[in-house]
């Protein structure tokens, strides 16, 4: 789950349902009682037609934790970029960062660092469409120590420069009299 639209949609089904919810936040929801497996198999159902998943093992709770910690960070707060992400990971998910680096990492392929950084640039890309700051603007919102370095990241992640990608949005963009 990425937004509040999203939680709504959970919290919503979880409700039509009649599961009984504590709370339900970025990524989980708390019940209040176990469910059985036919009440599992009806949430699975109900989560899956609206492209969500039911995760059910530690494992795959942890690496879910660790995605929404990332996504909040760089999506819903300011981001200050003076605590090292692996302090923030170890805080929040109460584990040693290289036990969590190294689940992430068999999990997922990849490693939280590309994660993270696949998580910037999708802000950045976010940020030009909305063309409300300049490029220096958006490097220092991000804590980009400089704009070429934002420009490096972003062509290595997307294969084009920010001001190639936001030139080809604009041209994919209808006035409102062509809609």
């Amino acid at each position: 789950m990425v937004c509040n639209r999203c939680i709504s949609a959970v919290e919503n089904e979880l409700k039509k349902l009649g599961v009984p919810v504590k709370t339900v936040k970025l990524g989980e929801a708390e019940l209040e009682k176990d469910l059985n497996p036919e009440e599992k198999t009806k949430l699975q159902t109900a989560l899956t037609a609206l492209g969500f998943e039911l995760i059910d093992d530690k494992k795959g709770r942890i690496i879910e934790k660790i995605k929404n910690v990332i996504i909040d960070m760089i999506h819903h707060q300011d981001y200050d970029g003076k605590t090292n992400l692996s302090d923030i990971l170890s805080r929040n998910l109460n584990h040693d960062y290289n036990y969590l680096s190294n689940l992430f990492s068999d999990v997922e392929g990849s490693t939280i660092e590309k994660y993270f950084i696949a998580q910037k640039i999708e802000k950045v890309k976010e940020l030009l469409v909305y063309d409300e700051l300049s490029l220096s603007e958006i490097a220092f919102k991000l804590n980009y120590s400089s704009v070429a370095y934002l420009s490096n990241q972003f062509k290595k992640v997307t294969g084009l420069t920010p001001s190639h990608f936001k030139q080809i949005r604009e041209e994919k963009r209808k006035p409102l009299d062509k809609v």
